[in-house]
């Protein structure tokens, strides 16, 4: 695996730092498999796994508030500087949007459970099980990159994004049509349609997430560089 981080002659440093990217990558991993039981959850009607979802929100908070911790105490005790600041700051900021990441898979899980109390399976579950696979391998591959410090997959996810979006706005016209023609099917696929825009939020957040790491490993902020623009090899014009 590359290393980003430094020896140091602290052990003790050395372990804190290590200690944040374990806890940062646990996160991730129970990030990723909300996102993927909440899709699945609504395909499959299944109103249990929609709660287990909602239920793995307690842990995604507490590991939020633990690296949160983590990552002052490291700032206020060492005063990192250059790859090992932009570590920290990276994490900071990526935590924030597995946080997210999660709410959203959490609006699905509520969302499922109202859809499974209609008893009917409305138009637009083939569009939320292709996006949701989409965006499912975006956060899959998203924290792939940040194990490996793989800056080119970051840049190949961050690019997936605009798939996403594409996907989205056409089954979103697709539904609106559908609702047109057919009013007695609104509330119901309104739900749907709430689905499908936290799927493509959360593809938002994967593609932050690799900015992020982006920033951590070439020092570069990319947050507002065209996708069109964004490469492994990206410099400061």
């Amino acid at each position: 695996m590359k290393e980003l981080t430094t020896d140091h002659i602290s052990q003790q440093f050395n372990n804190e730092l290590e200690a944040l990217r374990q806890h940062f990558l646990t996160m991730g991993g129970v990030v990723e498999s909300q996102v993927q039981d909440a899709v699945q959850a609504l395909l499959d009607s299944n109103g249990s796994l929609a709660e287990d979802v909602k239920d793995q929100d307690t842990t995604v908070n507490q590991l939020d508030g633990l690296i949160d911790e983590e990552c002052r105490r490291i700032l206020a005790k060492r005063q990192p500087a250059a790859s090992d600041l932009r570590m920290i700051l990276s994490i900071s900021k990526a935590v924030s949007e597995l946080e997210r990441i999660g709410d959203e898979a959490k609006k699905i899980a509520n969302l499922t459970l109202n859809l499974v109390s209609e008893g009917e399976s409305p138009r637009g579950y083939v569009e939320i099980n292709r996006i949701g696979q989409m965006v499912s391998k975006m956060v899959h591959d998203a924290l792939d990159a940040y194990a490996r410090l793989d800056i080119e997959l970051a840049v190949k996810v961050a690019k997936q994004d605009r798939t996403v979006d594409q996907e989205y706005n056409t089954a979103m016209r697709s539904l609106v049509t559908y609702m047109m023609e057919d009013p007695r099917s609104i509330s119901r696929v309104i739900n749907v349609i709430w689905v499908l825009r936290s799927l493509e939020r959360i593809g938002d957040h994967a593609r932050h997430t690799c900015q992020h790491l982006i920033f951590m490993i070439k020092g570069v902020d990319v947050r507002h560089v065209s996708l069109n623009d964004l490469t492994a090899d990206y410099k400061p014009k």
